[in-house]
């Protein structure tokens, strides 16, 4: 049983430490609030699948609630057996994570793929995360798989008009119908983790506030479709007191 519970604790001791250097990277980079236009054979001028440029703010919000997270599950949770599942997924998630922002300056097609891999990552940990003490265990990583959802699709959006590999409206549409299906599914596994979805609509608005005319509309009705499902869905659970 010690050896367990040394593995256990060592676990979350490299939660702790991914969480950390992932907080830090952008301090080592100038940050990110989209890929650039030039970073593409056809220049991607305000893409209508990118989120307003505010939208990413979210990510301190993520930062600081993941270190919170770790850091109790570290101290005080680290024996706890319904932490450990989800550590491992989460830490190959974070450690991804913390080299993404310097990839995505070099290559959007390497920064794609690292992001596809960091969500599904994320996603796994928020599957297997424990019930007891949400606000400090599931809930943080629902936040950030939630996010990372719509970022996945957003880049993933963002490269395939900026490679012509498909005009830049109907990325934007075949990939946030993408985002809304993962996003309903991982929902309906976890629908009391009211963290996800939210931070999925967030994206969604921030798609919204980006594209103003109304020029990509079927973008936009697309947008708040999803908003409205993912919202009356997060509600349901509450509203009839099921159990997660």
């Amino acid at each position: 049983m010690n050896g367990v519970a040394g593995l256990w604790r060592s676990t979350a001791g490299l939660v702790l430490m991914a969480t950390l250097a992932f907080a830090l990277s952008p301090l080592l980079t100038i940050g990110f609030n989209g890929f650039t236009a030039s970073q593409f054979p056809v220049p991607q001028i305000d893409p209508p699948v990118q989120p307003a440029g505010y939208a990413f703010s979210i990510w301190g919000v993520i930062y600081l609630w993941l270190i919170a997270g770790a850091g109790y599950g570290f101290w005080r949770a680290a024996d706890d057996p319904g932490w450990h599942p989800m550590r491992r997924p989460l830490i190959i998630s974070l450690a991804i994570g913390a080299f993404w922002i310097a990839a995505a300056g070099v290559s959007p097609l390497l920064a794609t793929l690292m992001i596809f891999v960091m969500a599904a990552a994320a996603i796994a940990a928020l599957l297997r995360a424990g019930k007891g003490q949400a606000w400090l265990q599931a809930r943080p990583v629902a936040l950030y798989a939630g996010w990372l959802t719509a970022a996945s699709g957003v880049a993933l959006g963002v490269v395939l008009g900026g490679y012509a590999v498909l005009p830049a409206e109907a990325a934007a549409i075949v990939c946030l119908v993408g985002v809304l299906s993962v996003a309903v599914l991982v929902q309906a596994a976890r629908p009391r983790e009211w963290a996800y979805p939210a931070a999925v609509i967030w994206a969604l608005l921030g798609v919204i506030v980006a594209n103003p005319s109304g020029e990509n509309w079927k973008v936009l009705l697309l947008a708040a479709s999803g908003i409205a499902v993912l919202t009356l869905r997060a509600a349901l659970p509450f509203m009839k007191g099921r159990n997660p």
